[in-house]
């Protein structure tokens, strides 16, 4: 019984488990399955880059205070963080990568650094 390739349909020569003819029939099948998922987990990456580098670029020391006005002007996205830590208090700070906020009364935000 012959076996037929996933991607290009053509006979497989060699060993019985083969899925596919060649490397490039199996890195399109797969770059094919996958692009959904890679165009959206791109998209997310390209926000949180953004948000980090907005981050950065209003906290250059340790901590900083700024708006929420500010951050909105600049397109950062409230809504996409990598972690959450809470403090011991209950104070609940949202970070990208090393660059966190913490929203405080008003319209108001603290920036600060995680150390390294």
């Amino acid at each position: 019984m012959s076996k037929t390739c996933l991607h290009c349909h053509d006979t497989i020569n060699g060993r019985s488990d083969k899925k596919f003819c060649s490397d490039y029939c199996r890195n399109a099948y797969n770059n094919t399955i996958n692009k959904d998922a890679k165009n959206y987990i791109r998209n997310t990456n390209n926000k949180l880059r953004k948000n980090w580098r907005i981050l950065e670029t209003l906290n250059p020391e340790q901590k900083t205070k700024t708006t929420k006005l500010k951050l909105d002007t600049l397109g950062f996205d409230f809504s996409l963080f990598t972690s959450i830590y809470t403090t011991k208090a209950g104070t609940m700070y949202y970070f990208v990568y090393n660059q966190g906020y913490l929203p405080l009364d008003g319209d108001y935000v603290a920036l600060v650094r995680r150390s390294e």
